[in-house]
């Protein structure tokens, strides 16, 4: 028995019976969401390369576009899978049919990391979680296809969609990449135009526990609570970074007016203490030593 911390407060806990599965857990969300969970849960992820995954038996290696995902889901039997995969989107869309297959086979759960780009052909207002889908990226139309296999195939109890704006936090690649250009002295493109809102792992892996623990079913939308533009939100992060350098901005302009891409939850609220604002968000993303 141990204590697992919430809320300041302290209670005692038994390890869950529930065995997740993590596709993609080498990845910056999957494997955020592995040490958030391992310890509650019977845990595996599934790594691509690298010796760092091999030497933990509970990291699996798996090829999206060589192995077969419902060999490996038969070989570790799930009951709830947590889908962070990336790679070719034809080798994406086929495991998660794979994925939809043994799900009705075993009624296991499926949660499926989405995207607002979901929404990136609506630029007048934020989405909400029973909106329509419409996207014009590659990207988007993807998680549109994905989502709409699970909700024709499964019964509503037995997955979660979780839609996600920009993520950050001390380790992104999104706070990397802005350090180095920071550094190097290379333009910093920004979308003056552009409303969004933003995340931080540490928030969404939080949130994707508690929406494991509760048993929670639907759609999703973890954004934070409030909205900022795309050139404001860099420069904040810009001046919480301080690294004694003068950022260079280059200006996109993709439209003549604000236009948005932020996913707001209405329906399916979270806690106060799972919600984020953007101004944590940028807190979250700087390494105190």
């Amino acid at each position: 028995m141990g204590f697992f911390i919430q809320n300041k407060y302290a209670i005692a806990f038994k390890k869950s019976k529930d065995k997740i599965l993590i596709l993609g857990a080498s990845g910056f969300l999957g494997n955020a969401l592995y040490k958030e969970l391992y310890r509650y849960y019977n845990t595996y992820g599934t790594y691509h390369s690298g010796k760092i995954y091999s030497d933990n038996k509970h990291y699996l290696k798996f090829d999206l576009v060589n192995d077969d995902v419902y060999e490996l889901l038969r070989q570790v039997q799930p009951s709830v899978i947590i889908s962070a995969l990336r790679g070719p989107f034809t080798d994406q869309l086929e495991a998660h049919e794979l994925m939809v297959g043994y799900a009705q086979e075993t009624g296991c759960r499926i949660i499926f990391l989405s995207s607002a780009n979901v929404f990136d052909a609506f630029s007048n207002y934020p989405s909400y979680e029973n909106d329509k889908t419409l996207s014009q990226s590659i990207y988007g139309k993807l998680k549109i296809r994905v989502e709409t296999l699970l909700m024709r195939h499964l019964p509503e109890e037995q997955y979660a969609i979780v839609r996600l704006p920009m993520v950050f936090g001390v380790g992104s690649p999104r706070i990397q990449a802005l350090k180095n250009e920071l550094l190097l002295g290379d333009a910093i493109e920004v979308f003056p135009h552009l409303v969004m809102n933003t995340t931080t792992d540490a928030k969404l892996r939080q949130q994707i526990h508690y929406i494991i623990n509760r048993k929670l079913s639907g759609i999703f939308h973890l954004g934070s609570t409030d909205l900022i533009h795309h050139k404001e939100f860099i420069h904040e992060l810009v001046i919480m970074l301080d690294l004694n350098r003068k950022p260079i901005y280059k200006n996109v302009f993709t439209s003549n007016t604000d236009r948005y891409l932020a996913v707001l939850p209405r329906d399916n609220r979270l806690p106060k203490h799972l919600q984020i604002t953007n101004e944590t968000v940028v807190e979250s993303s700087k390494k105190y030593i």
